[in-house]
This record gives structure tokens, C-alpha cells and sequence, in this order.
């Protein structure tokens, strides 16, 4: 279907005599099942084993591929695995998903530098379809985490849960991945809803409220137009100004105090989501690069695209 040589679970082509491997070959995509070509080092250097495993007769059977992968862009570092949005989409696979805004280690510790990391899971049972991160430090590390729990059939439940290894110069004592898994569990467990980066906008455009539980001071440096801003401090003082007919949609930088808000205004009676990632998340899409204008468009599949039109400098 993509191209490439067609094999079964053993890596044998349509003669059981000839094998074939590597970045040739279709393989079967580890989350959802359908042949892919993944041309990575390590997937190549296990099927390797596995041939010689199988021309020696043990029938040993290549369980797919995730395309877990890493690369340095600059200072920066990127790493995925699994499936991401825009391939959910595509597939039609129910999903959501987070994103979060941690920092590489202990924040009073010298030299923690932020991480992006994107996870999409199955709502219904917390499975994981996939992870994105980026950052300067300890990207890698939290992906190669994600990978080992897809693998092992972990959902984002277990997420919460896992033991890593601490210490202030490596980590938080709620290390990201940990911090995922709460998040993600908020979402299926009903304690918060959330809405994404590229609604926003619409919800502006019909008048929707958008509620800024930031400082004031922090609007100096970027806001979404059009919201209202009552700081998290004062909100249990100004609930009254508040309609109580309309959903009340949330942000602040990262989610955090967004996920407090919305819990004091469910607790009394006020339906409100919290903005995924929050402004942080939203003003890194909505950036123009240079004199380009750059904006958000869905196609007819429902998946979204940052478009960015004009001429740079």
C-alpha cells in the first residue's frame, strides 16, 4: 500500500525462501494496525535478529513498529512515538488530547529549561495512542518512558504511577510523565473538561465568554483578544460576575491554574473547560513568522493546519 516490500509477521515475502527487511518493507503500525514504513535504525537492526532468528528456525514474529525517534534541531531536541493527532484524524480513531508546559527538573535547581510535551490517548480507557515532546533537557528521556508504557500496555492511568528516578538536578518530584498521567485522567474521570488551541478563536467570534485567570501583570505580555480577565485569586470573590447560562471557557499559562479555576466554578454550579496547554500552548501556534500571517484552518477531515501566507523578510 505505501510502496514498499510487502511481508508476514516472519518477514518473508510472497516466497517463504526470500526475507526482506529494514527501510524496504511495509511493516504494521504498532497503535493502529495498518502497514506503514518506518525507516528507522533500530526497528531495521531488530529485524535483522529476527530473520536470522527465523532462517534458523525459531518462527520468532515482528510485533510492528511505533516509530519512536529523536532528532537535535539547534539547541533544541524532538522527540515522538506512536501516533500523533493528525494521524488519529485521518484514521478516524477517537481520541484527545494534552498538552503540558513541565519543566526538565526541580525548578529551584540550577539550569531547568521547559518541555512541550503532546500525549494523545483513548478516552474511554486511557489507552495511549502517541506522545510529542520538545525542549532543550530530558526530552528523550520521557519519551523513551511513553514508548516502554505503549509497549507494555499502559494506559495513562498507570502513567500517574510510575516510579521514576528523582533527584533535583534530573527531575520533579511529580516528574512530567507523572503529571501527564493526572492530567489525562482528569479528562476521562470527568473532574475537568478542556477545549484546544485552534477553538478558540470561533468561541470569539460568537461572542462565547473567555475568562484570563492570570495576573494582570501577565496580560502585558500576550492575551487572547476579546477575554475577560478575573486573576484566580479574586474569582470566588467575583463569581457574580459571571452569567450562570453560559459556559465559561478558561486559560491561563499552562493549565494549572486554569484546572483551579474550573474546579471552583463546577463546585458552584458554573459549566466552564479549561484551554488545553493554555496561553502558552495557544500564543506559540498563533505567532507570525516574520511577515507572514499565520492563522488556523480545518479541512473537511476535521484536522487542523497552521497556514502562514504573505512574504518573509
Amino acid at each position: 500500500q505505501r510502496g514498499g516490500i510487502a511481508v508476514n509477521e516472519y518477514l518473508q515475502t510472497d516466497d517463504e525462501g526470500i526475507y526482506a527487511l529494514g527501510d524496504a518493507i511495509e511493516v504494521k503500525d504498532f497503535i493502529n494496525g495498518q502497514p506503514t514504513m518506518i525507516p528507522l535504525a533500530w526497528p531495521a537492526n531488530r529485524q535483522g535478529r529476527i530473520v536470522a532468528d527465523n532462517i534458523y528456525g525459531k518462527k520468532v514474529k515482528y510485533p510492528g513498529s511505533m516509530g519512536t525517534s529523536v532528532a537535535k534541531v539547534f539547541d533544541l531536541t524532538v522527540a515522538t512515538t506512536g501516533n500523533n493527532e493528525k494521524t488519529l484524524k485521518r484514521l478516524g480513531i477517537e481520541h484527545r488530547v494534552i498538552h503540558i508546559h513541565p519543566g526538565s527538573h526541580a525548578g529551584y535547581y540550577p539550569g531547568a529549561a521547559p518541555i512541550a510535551l503532546k500525549i494523545a490517548f483513548d478516552p474511554n480507557n486511557g489507552k495511549i495512542f502517541g506522545a510529542q515532546a520538545i525542549g532543550m533537557d530530558g526530552v528523550e528521556k520521557r519519551i523513551d518512558v511513553i514508548a516502554t508504557a505503549i509497549k507494555g500496555s499502559l494506559s495513562v492511568f498507570d502513567l500517574q504511577n510510575l516510579e521514576l528516578a528523582y533527584a533535583p538536578p534530573y527531575s520533579s518530584a511529580k516528574d512530567p510523565v507523572n503529571m501527564a498521567g493526572y492530567v489525562a485522567s482528569n479528562i476521562i474521570d470527568e473532574s475537568t473538561d478542556t477545549i484546544q488551541w485552534y477553538e478558540i478563536d470561533q468561541l470569539i467570534e460568537n461572542r462565547e465568554i473567555v475568562l484570563d485567570v492570570r495576573e494582570p501583570i501577565e496580560r502585558r505580555s500576550g492575551f487572547i483578544n476579546g477575554s475577560i480577565n478575573i486573576p484566580l485569586g479574586q474569582l470566588r470573590e467575583r463569581l457574580h460576575e459571571l452569567p450562570l447560562d453560559k459556559t465559561i471557557n478558561i486559560y491561563c499559562q499552562v493549565g494549572l491554574r486554569g484546572y483551579l479555576a474550573s474546579r471552583i466554578l463546577t463546585l458552584n454550579g458554573i459549566a466552564n473547560k479549561n484551554l488545553d496547554g493554555g496561553f502558552k500552548t495557544y500564543s506559540i501556534v498563533f505567532g507570525n513568522n516574520n511577515n507572514q500571517k499565520c492563522k488556523v484552518e480545518v479541512d473537511d477531515a476535521g484536522v487542523a493546519h497552521f497556514n502562514c501566507y504573505g512574504d518573509k523578510k
